[in-house]
């Protein structure tokens, strides 16, 4: 996934940080850093980039308490959509590469250990 997220000029965590606020616009970066299990200090990097790149947008100041809510651009929808589709392929490839009588008692193996972790 990192060399096929390399060709649209993200890394992984940039990419689960344009996923979430594309789900759930307006994330801080306690949330996001939570979203993407990456620390605070590493998703205020990861933003930065973001910025830097014209794909996610936050406020200067914050409404209230210390929060900056972050938001995609119009250029972050995009890239997020050219993307998601080369994620995509991978997750099809890695689900091709398990027997289909198998698919459905792995895929409920691993929502059951996402639960014990509180997912």
């Amino acid at each position: 996934m990192d060399g096929a997220l390399r060709e649209y000029g993200l890394t992984v965590p940039q990419y689960a940080c344009l996923e979430l606020l594309d789900q759930r616009p307006g994330l801080s970066n306690a949330e996001l850093a939570r979203g993407t299990f990456v620390t605070r200090q590493s998703v205020n990097v990861v933003l930065r980039g973001l910025q830097d790149a014209g794909l996610v947008t936050r406020a200067a100041t914050a409404d209230h308490g210390r929060a900056l809510p972050a938001h995609l651009t119009e250029d972050g929808h995009r890239r997020l959509a050219a993307a998601r589709t080369a994620v995509y392929a991978i997750d099809q490839q890695m689900a091709d590469a398990v027997p289909p009588k198998r698919l459905t008692a792995l895929l409920a193996d691993l929502n059951r250990m996402a639960e014990t972790l509180g997912g």
